[in-house]
């Protein structure tokens, strides 16, 4: 409300104005203000004495990661991240914008970098890095990141359904196996059955194929084991121990 009466004239009083804007506008979900946000960041960043500035360029990727435009995003902080490589902001939103335009890898590393507990702790931070290490083939520290969030309410049940969803996306079926019969203890619905079954035979067809350890087998098992009264677990189980037996595996 203090900001709306302000009339920038500086640079500083735009981005000032455009910061405050945009958080506001991000916190009530108000594409009004995002909008009048993203102006205010432009007119700083299309300057012709900011351009070339280090406010200016990000003032310019604030103004495209508002829009969405994330590959004109990174081209603007591409140019100044030499300047920034320890401020936890930056490393922050050039993380996120490197994993939307699938940069994954060095998006990993860039999010890594921040230190802040209070970045560190937001959904929006570890949604990305949690999306990170499933794609780039290491579910497993995404599982850890979510354990370590497990008590903090809505926000691990959220990120919980993003690395069930991920992981089974991308063939990391244990993982995805482990998630949805968690998903499906908090919130037992027939989609969630649905996708921890799923998950569980693509999880026993990569022990098929030599993919993942044959011990593995109890795991999933005692996954499909937890729901209960269901002929299909019954089905499954069965034909997992008929050829565990056939390998001389002990379940």
């Amino acid at each position: 409300e203090l900001m709306s009466v302000v009339d920038a004239v500086a640079p500083n009083e735009y981005i000032l104005k455009g910061v405050v804007t945009a958080a506001y506008g991000q916190l009530v979900k108000s594409s009004e203000h995002l909008a009048l946000a993203q102006k205010l960041f432009q007119v700083v960043g299309s300057s012709a004495t900011e351009r070339d500035t280090i406010p200016g360029r990000q003032c310019m990727a604030s103004c495209l990661y508002l829009l969405g435009e994330f590959r004109e995003v990174l081209v603007y902080l591409d140019s100044i991240k030499t300047y920034m490589v320890m401020d936890d902001c930056f490393n922050f939103n050039f993380g996120i914008a490197l994993a939307a335009q699938g940069r994954f890898d060095e998006a990993t590393e860039t999010l890594l970098l921040v230190q802040n507990e209070k970045f560190r702790a937001e959904f929006c931070y570890l949604g990305w890095l949690a999306r990170c290490y499933v794609m780039i083939g290491r579910p497993a520290l995404a599982w850890d990141l979510y354990l370590r969030t497990e008590s903090s309410g809505g926000d691990a049940f959220n990120l919980l359904t993003l690395i069930a969803n991920d992981a089974y996306r991308m063939g990391h079926f244990v993982v995805a196996a482990q998630a949805f019969t968690t998903l499906e203890r908090l919130d037992p619905t027939p989609e969630a059955w649905d996708a921890k079954r799923g998950a569980c035979i693509g999880a026993f067809q990569l022990i098929v194929a030599g993919m993942e350890p044959p011990a593995t087998l109890r795991s999933i098992v005692a996954w499909l084991m937890q729901t209960p009264n269901s002929p299909q677990v019954e089905f499954i189980v069965r034909a997992i121990t008929k050829w565990a037996k056939q390998q001389g595996i002990e379940l």
